[in-house]
């Protein structure tokens, strides 16, 4: 397939865009080349024939007719988005304009390509998409593809609302949609202001390592190549209208990952074990959500797939990245937000 990825310079879009290449695909990768953005993440690729680059904001409708009627995508992967909760509570405007009027951009541009090539059964449009739109969790349950839409924050709005129109476009024109809901990402290329990249690169340079609250919120933990693995099979074998909840099957409070992370840095970096004496309980996140937890049983039943890495072999493969990859992300430390407390104006 020739598959346009919006985002693919992203964490989890160039996960997308180094595996869809692997694969074969032709891959096109549009990006506003934002904050949290880096070309050298998909470096790896770069010179490849089955790759192309095109420096766009899906906010642009014009840029983005002149991208399909350049390329002419057999599929769309639409992963562009603001997706930092911290700073959807600083700035929530820019989460609106990306997340609700980008996304309406984008379906507005493919379906008038989908239709100008005929309406082929075949085009598919795959929102990505996140659990945080289902709301909080109690002890108990899980998120399934039937449970109600509850956003918390002013991220999870957006995301949600997003949900809603690719949903619309394809119930109202026929727009062959599917979309797809995942657990919380870690991995390789993971932005610095995120929970595990934090705690790495603040217990390597033996700075505090901050715990909202008492660390007891829960996530579901989704390494970033077998997500990149699941949703090239959500586009190519998805129902039509369907959606798939993607999960890594990895429940763990926040201060079990952290007392994890720092195990496994005190045998790869002994010299400043300890690690968790860096440890730290800041005040909460407003608004923040307990707990997460995905039902994958659909995509397990209908599409084969579950995740293929435990957390334990995920951690250490992620831990040891960092420390081999000091020259990616020693740079990122110097923009904007990163290594700040964000998110307090609340």
């Amino acid at each position: 397939m020739k598959i346009l990825v919006t985002g693919g310079a992203g964490f989890i879009g160039s996960a997308v865009v180094r595996l869809a290449v692997a694969r074969g695909h032709h891959v096109v990768n549009i990006d506003a080349l934002t904050y949290a953005a880096c070309l050298d993440n998909v470096a790896s690729v770069a010179a490849s024939p089955l790759y192309a680059f095109e420096h766009a904001d899906i906010r642009d409708r014009a840029a983005l007719d002149r991208i399909f009627a350049a390329h002419r995508p057999d599929a769309v992967m639409h992963l562009a988005a603001e997706s930092h909760v911290d700073r959807s509570i600083d700035g929530p405007a820019d989460f609106i304009e990306t997340n609700i009027a980008g996304t309406f951009n984008l379906l507005e541009a493919a379906r008038a390509h989908w239709q100008a090539a005929g309406r082929p059964d075949d085009f598919r449009f795959h929102h990505i998409s996140t659990d945080e739109v289902f709301g909080s969790l109690g002890e108990d349950g899980q998120f399934t593809e039937e449970t109600p839409y509850d956003p918390r924050s002013p991220y999870s709005a957006s995301k949600a609302a997003s949900d809603h129109l690719v949903r619309a476009w394809h119930h109202t024109y026929g727009l062959p949609v599917v979309l797809s809901n995942c657990s919380n990402n870690y991995g390789p290329y993971h932005f610095p202001e995120k929970l595990i990249p934090v705690v790495i690169l603040n217990a390597l340079h033996g700075r505090p390592i901050p715990v909202y609250g008492q660390g007891q919120n829960v996530r579901d933990w989704l390494y970033v190549e077998d997500h990149a693995d699941a949703l090239l099979t959500v586009l190519a074998r998805g129902e039509p209208g369907r959606s798939y909840n993607i999960g890594g099957e990895n429940e763990a409070t926040n201060i079990d990952l952290v007392q994890r992370i720092c195990a496994l840095l005190d045998t790869r970096k002994p010299a400043g074990a300890p690690h968790n004496r860096l440890i730290r309980f800041v005040e909460d996140r407003p608004g923040h959500d307990l707990r997460y937890a995905i039902d994958a049983a659909r995509i397990r039943a209908e599409l084969g797939w579950r995740p293929s890495v435990t957390l334990d072999e995920g951690l250490a493969r992620t831990v040891d990245w960092y420390l081999a990859n000091a020259d990616w992300w020693r740079p990122l430390m110097a923009r904007q937000g990163v290594g700040q407390r964000l998110g307090t104006r609340a």
